[in-house]
């Protein structure tokens, strides 16, 4: 392990112990309660430095392939027929953990899509993304924005044994509530319109539209209750994470939900 990292560690333990002894029982048990809420703060994981991107082609094409994710309509406006990118939902550039995080991505394709039917690649998978999440169309499979997304994801994927162990892949398992989108409007007023709006149109580039025609379309990942509450349990409020229950994150996910956005075009079903 990196000199730095035991520095980082050492500092992160003395914090914690000062807090404790400050706040005597009560700041114990507020730590402990954050580590639930809040386990991606206690891996020592972290995006790779951009100056380790290689030189030359390959490393042009992952330099773009993260731009693109920071700023999908607006390189790849061909392709996306809403104002998300791909950032907003694999947050930290990919990284963030309980975010469905892109590391490790590459090693895990081709693999069974259940929606799909069948077997699919990273560019299959990547299609759907657009076809859905941007309301727009697929990505050809030769075409440049498709090289520099599967290039930048595969070097998000290398092995990196200075790192601990990634941990929180994919989004976090929300036990079996049932939703009330009537409470969750409260939520939505209080809790998510600062940023996103009380007509959920979002304000580019930081907080993307969440209904609305720049939202995702009514095919995505995120138009399914339970996976958005799982997303929003982990990671919303932004500046404020782990302070929604289950139970709020589901509300307000129901909230959403039921309000209008675009249809997934027919013509890209089978993606």
């Amino acid at each position: 392990m990196h000199k730095r990292t035991w520095i980082a560690i050492a500092v992160a333990v003395a914090v914690v112990y000062v807090l404790t002894l400050a706040m005597g029982l009560g700041g114990w048990q507020w730590l402990r309660s954050l580590h639930r809420s809040q386990p991606a703060v206690w891996q020592a994981w972290q995006l790779p430095d951009a100056g380790n991107i290689p030189t030359g082609e390959r490393g042009a094409s992952i330099r773009y392939g993260r731009e693109l994710f920071h700023d999908t309509p607006a390189l790849a406006s061909a392709y996306v027929g809403d104002k998300l990118s791909c950032s907003n939902c694999h947050i930290a550039d990919g990284v963030a953990p309980y975010a469905a995080p892109l590391v490790g991505t590459s090693q895990t394709f081709p693999k069974f899509s259940k929606r799909a039917g069948r077997s699919i690649t990273l560019e299959d998978r990547i299609e759907e993304c657009f076809a859905r999440s941007e309301n727009g169309r697929p990505l050809p499979y030769d075409s440049r924005e498709m090289h520099a997304l599967v290039d930048y994801i595969g070097w998000l994927s290398e092995p990196r044994p200075q790192y601990l162990p990634f941990v929180g892949r994919g989004l976090i398992a929300l036990p079996t509530l049932t939703p009330d989108p009537a409470r969750g409007a409260q939520i939505y007023a209080t809790q998510c319109a600062g940023c996103h709006g009380t007509n959920g149109a979002g304000g580019r580039p930081l907080f993307p539209p969440l209904w609305g025609p720049d939202a995702f379309n009514d095919g995505a990942g995120m138009h399914h209750i339970t996976k958005m509450a799982a997303f929003v349990q982990a990671n919303m409020p932004q500046n404020r994470k782990g302070m929604l229950s289950a139970q709020d994150a589901l509300d307000v996910s129901a909230y959403i939900h039921a309000q209008p956005r675009p249809a997934l075009n027919p013509a890209y079903a089978q993606y």
